[in-house]
């Protein structure tokens, strides 16, 4: 039996064969890793900490529960989960070793250290048996994905019986002016604050080209019922910069 090599996939607005996306988006995070926090304040004007809040805001963390959190680098969205559960546990999962890395550098990985586990891993083979997590989380981290439909398939399998899934990624405003405002600001802007940030244009070049490729709220919502999770809803944040999507393991 033959392997498929003719399958490609999107990096950016590049089309490439599907087995090489995952090593190209390992250089961009390899990358721009020691400056990935700077990064998203640079592609949010800042405001990725208050849809961070408002995620948590709509998950409502409870004591003791198990957090998955998928692509999680640096952090950010674990330590604000046990700060709101109260006490639980968070495995941070990505497939950069470096993001991990950084995560494990900042002073709360150290204050919450025995409520954290920190694994290198794909989005798309959890190395987790099934019906193991509270929650699923993934923020800003799917669009990197080679198969997105397959990262929710496994978000499905990990999590138990009640279990919740929630996604926050840039998405599109519904307004077309607005978009064009957006997209002009994006792709004249954002790759030149990355070069000047981080020395690094292509990588911040990327990141914009792969907003834009990522399906609409609704499309995105579609694929989220196809894994199998019921009660799907999605809000905008900042008019649709920014989606936050939720479903449950009923």
């Amino acid at each position: 039996m033959t392997e498929k090599s003719d399958s490609t996939t999107h990096f950016g607005f590049e089309t490439v064969p599907e087995h090489e996306k995952a090593g190209r988006v390992q250089g961009v995070f390899n990358s721009v890793a020691s400056k990935y926090d700077i990064m998203n304040d640079v592609m949010s004007v800042g405001i990725h900490r208050i849809w961070k809040d408002a995620m948590m805001d709509w998950l409502a963390p409870r004591p003791g529960q198990r957090l998955l959190d998928v692509a999680g680098g640096t952090g950010d969205i674990s330590f604000r989960f046990l700060k709101r559960a109260g006490y639980g546990h968070s495995t941070v999962l990505d497939l950069t070793t470096p993001m991990l890395e950084e995560g494990r550098k900042r002073a709360e990985a150290e204050q919450m250290a025995e409520s954290l586990d920190w694994v290198t891993g794909d989005a798309m083979a959890l190395p987790f048996k099934d019906n193991t997590f509270d929650v699923y989380t993934i923020s800003f981290g799917i669009r990197n994905v080679t198969r997105p439909q397959e990262a929710l398939n496994e978000a499905y399998r990990v999590l138990k019986p009640g279990g919740r899934l929630m996604v926050l990624e840039f998405s599109q405003l519904p307004n077309d002016g607005l978009q064009k405002l957006y997209d002009l600001y994006s792709f004249n802007v954002i790759p030149r604050m990355g070069q000047m940030i981080a020395g690094d244009y292509d990588s911040y070049q990327y990141l914009v080209e792969s907003i834009r490729n990522f399906p609409d709220q609704d499309t995105f919502l579609g694929m989220i019922k196809q894994a199998g999770f019921e009660n799907a809803k999605y809000r905008n944040m900042s008019m649709g910069i920014a989606a936050l999507h939720s479903g449950w393991k009923i």
